[in-house]
This record gives structure tokens, sequence and C-alpha cells, in this order.
């Protein structure tokens, strides 16, 4: 097993023969042409890491079910959590072969760090950062504007990218100070900027859309991709615009991990190029994510 490599991380093992242990056949010119599977060339798939930010979890896991469809012989293990906490784990010498941000200031950490392949880090998607709720509350929130009315409020720490955007939108707003990194604005001067709400300070998005969800706090602000295949469940209350908290790009970059062969490297730079193609555009485009970026 790879150094340091977490039980907590969500692993999408896409190896061939998942359904069958046989080959699948195919018609060609001299016949009937069997292609074989991995397990019956009994040849281990390539490995890769990719630790994503957690608001990719869905969008990636079908990138990495199309991809599979044509390269079986390859093994993806995602990693999805804050990019703050992706960050440290690279930093401390977890195996990573591709990292994909929610935010640029840790990918320009880690490549202050040295760790980014050279010529390979790329800016992939926009994202845009939303105010939500339930979509039967009651609630007096209308927007940032008034978040001191509601009860509780779900907001991810400043290291996350979304709890980064949402202090820089409250700094624009007024409703902060102005901070040299806003995201050092703890959770505790948040609530007392907002008259002492209640605020959850959250690990990572996905963790601020379940505490909304599952009605734990009244409003939570997440990102705009976040809502698919919640649109029956919640309400946006603001689309927060870029004016207030700049752009939302999501940069990517292979990782210099010491621990991959020349075949692993090469696989990471062809899922790398996946994930870089106009038919990812495609997906990205469905989960609400904006691919005009550049």
């Amino acid at each position: 097993m790879k150094k340091g490599f977490l039980a907590a991380a969500l692993v999408l093992c896409m190896t061939a023969g998942l359904g069958a242990c046989g080959g699948t056949e195919k018609e060609s010119e001299g016949g009937t042409e069997k292609k074989q599977t991995v397990e019956e060339t009994n040849t281990e798939p390539e490995e890769i890491q990719v630790f994503i930010a957690a608001s990719l979890n869905t969008v990636m896991t079908q990138l990495a079910e199309k991809y599979h469809e044509e390269h079986p012989e390859v093994k993806i293990v995602y990693n999805a959590d804050s990019s703050g906490t992706l960050l440290t784990q690279i930093e401390e010498g977890y195996a990573c072969d591709i990292f994909f941000s929610a935010a640029q200031k840790q990918m320009d950490q880690l490549e202050q760090d040295g760790l980014i392949v050279e010529g390979t880090r790329r800016n992939v998607v926009n994202n845009q950062v939303v105010l939500l709720t339930l979509k039967d509350s009651e609630t007096k929130v209308t927007g940032l504007n008034n978040l001191q009315e509601s009860k509780s409020i779900a907001l991810a720490g400043g290291s996350v990218p979304v709890g980064k955007y949402t202090r820089q939108a409250l700094v624009n707003m007024g409703i902060l100070p102005q901070a040299e990194d806003v995201s050092k604005i703890t959770t505790q001067e948040v609530s007392e900027a907002l008259g002492g709400v209640e605020i959850s300070e959250q690990d990572n998005v996905s963790k601020v859309l379940t505490a909304v969800t599952e009605g734990a706090c009244e409003v939570g602000t997440t990102y705009y991709s976040d809502t698919y295949g919640y649109e029956d469940k919640v309400k946006i209350l603001e689309t927060v615009g870029y004016d207030l908290t700049g752009d939302v790009i999501y940069p990517i970059c292979r990782v210099k991990n010491q621990e991959a062969d020349k075949a692993q490297e090469e696989a990471a730079q062809d899922f790398l190029n996946y994930v870089l193609s106009d038919e990812a555009k495609e997906v990205f485009e469905n989960y609400y994510f904006d691919t005009n970026v550049e």
C-alpha cells in the first residue's frame, strides 16, 4: 500500500472485470477478435493517486467511470477532502500523482514547495458560491446581506476554499473588516460580525451541504455545483457574484511522486489530459461547472 494513504479516503477502484471475468469480443476483418481484460493478462492495473477537492467528488466519479471504459488497465484512487487538508497531506509526504484543487492558493503553495511537475498546471473550471437553505425552510434570510437573521449557519473554515470565498464576499460587503489574508478570519470573528449568530464550522464543503440538507443548520454556503442532485431538497437564496468572491477557479496539476515509476507517471499524465479534454468539459457542464476559463 502506498505511503500514508488515508483509510478515510474516497476510493474509486476503476479496474477491469468489475462486472465479469471474461473478455469481450468484437468483429474484425479476420474474424472474431477477443479483447483481453487485465485479469486475463495476469497484470496488475496501474494505480494512480488523485487528490480532489470535496466539491469535485460527484463529477470526478463519473469521469473516472467514463475513462475506465477506454482504460481498464488503470486504477484510479481518489482522496476527496478540503483543498487545504489535501495540500497538507502532500507536503507531509502522502503519495499523490494528481492534485485538483478548488482554489489557486493551495496550488500556488504547492508550486512554491517545488512539488508540481513542470508544465502540468492548468485551470479547469470555474464555480460560484451560493447561499442555501432547505426547500421548505421558513428562514428570514434572503442573502448574505441579512445573514445575521439566521438561527444557525454552516460555514467552512478559512483554510477551506468555499470558506475563504465566503469570508472574502463578507469583507467586500463591509460586514467583515479588511484583512491581509481573509482565510485567517476565524469563525468566531464572523459570528461576532453577524451579531453573535450560531455558526457551525465545517471541515469541507460536503459537510456544509450535509449540515443544511439534514436540517442541522438553517443556511450555509456551498458551491453551485454542489446543488446537483439536490434540486428538490434545497433552495438557493443567493448566487454570490464574482465581484464579491473573485473567480472560483479550480486548477489541476501532476505532483512529483517519488514512489511512482515511469508507467505510473504516464498513466497520471494521460488521465490529466482526459480531465482537460472536450469530452470531460461536457461532463463538468452537466454538473453546473463553468468550463469557460483560461
